[in-house]
């Protein structure tokens, strides 16, 4: 019998409806953040972007330090910004789009909206870590993991892949946040691996199986205090939330599936040149210095506890090397965000 969705879901699904909020932070000049307005700054690079806020402008402080060029940050979230640039069309004013995950970043691609990476700056990144398109880079990176409860659940207890949470024993036993942008890279991820039909599958017994939660923070609280013995999440809430004062996963432990299973799943951040770009020099540079080996630095330096994808560049050292994680070999060019929330429609979870 099919369970109650608890409230918890219908909150993470009416998520997707309510407008986003766009902000407007001035790096590298003058100017206050501003809420649902924007107005660009003439002969400002115009860099909108969904990555952490902290990330960005630090990156686009440095920037304009480094070369005198001015930048003007534009802030949404993953799909929405997405979607936003493809209205906007040949006329946006952005010059630069940076993502969290690169579905959203897809989706610009597929409308013919981006402009060629220039090939100095995709080869600053680790092999594997652009798309075979070239048109857009990758600036960071993220790993699907399972948090667990250590108190509720022992290491070898665990699924094996991601794909055994679909099975009855697992029914009630798991959380995630698939209302987000985030989990559903990780389902892109699952469709560009393993095919349409298992990741209906999965999706269908995440809608009768697991319990749903706002977010990947949400998520790990639940684990942690107890609601549930194991989440789907990324790997940096964890991290960020060991370093500091562990009050959302004392009880908890990371585990990672390894093995290409497609709960290995890396999910890149993008960075990406509009073609219609009325700075083109200047936005190539831009992802240039992001990728260069002071720009990583910059993302390690954040404390967001991201991967970083440059050559020659240390993640922090709490991290397991990501080059270990043995992900599931997927071109992110592969990556449809729109297909999965079709799927995830279909399924009655969005």
């Amino acid at each position: 019998m099919k369970r109650t969705i608890p409230v918890r879901t219908k909150l993470g699904a009416a998520l997707l409806t309510v407008p986003v909020v766009l902000t407007l932070a001035a790096c590298g000049g003058s100017g206050d953040a501003a809420e649902d307005t924007f107005e660009p700054k003439p002969g400002a690079l115009q860099i909108y972007s969904s990555q952490h806020r902290n990330v960005t402008e630090a990156w686009a402080e440095a920037f304009t330090e480094r070369t005198g060029i001015e930048t003007q940050v534009r802030e949404g979230q993953d799909s929405s910004m997405g979607h936003m640039i493809v209205a906007e069309g040949e006329t946006s004013p952005a010059d630069v789009f940076l993502t969290e995950n690169s579905p959203a970043m897809t989706v610009v691609e597929r409308e013919g909206l981006l402009a060629p990476v220039d090939d100095a700056t995709l080869a600053q990144v680790g092999e594997g870590r652009a798309p075979s398109s070239g048109l857009w880079t990758s600036v960071a990176a993220r790993s699907t993991v399972l948090v667990y409860n250590t108190d509720l659940i022992s290491e070898d207890e665990l699924p094996t892949s991601i794909l055994d949470l679909a099975d009855d024993a697992w029914a009630g036993r798991w959380g995630g946040a698939p209302g987000g942008a985030d989990f559903q890279a990780i389902v892109a991820g699952m469709l560009a691996d393993q095919g349409e039909e298992t990741t209906a599958a999965w999706l269908e017994a995440l809608a009768e199986n697991a319990e749903v939660y706002q977010n990947n923070i949400a998520t790990m609280k639940a684990v942690n205090a107890g609601e549930v013995p194991v989440g789907i999440m990324y790997h940096y809430y964890w991290y960020r939330d060991q370093a500091g004062d562990k009050e959302g996963s004392a009880n908890t432990a990371l585990h990672y599936f390894g093995n290409e299973d497609p709960g290995a799943f890396v999910s890149l951040s993008a960075g990406g040149v509009l073609a219609s770009s009325d700075m083109p020099d200047e936005a190539q540079q831009f992802l240039a210095f992001v990728t260069s080996p002071e720009g990583q630095q910059i993302l390690v330096d954040s404390g967001s506890m991201e991967y970083a994808v440059g050559e020659g560049v240390a993640s922090d050292p709490a991290l397991p090397p990501l080059e270990s994680l043995d992900a599931p070999p997927v071109d992110p060019f592969t990556l449809n965000s729109d297909v999965v929330v079709d799927l995830m429609t279909d399924a009655g979870i969005l």
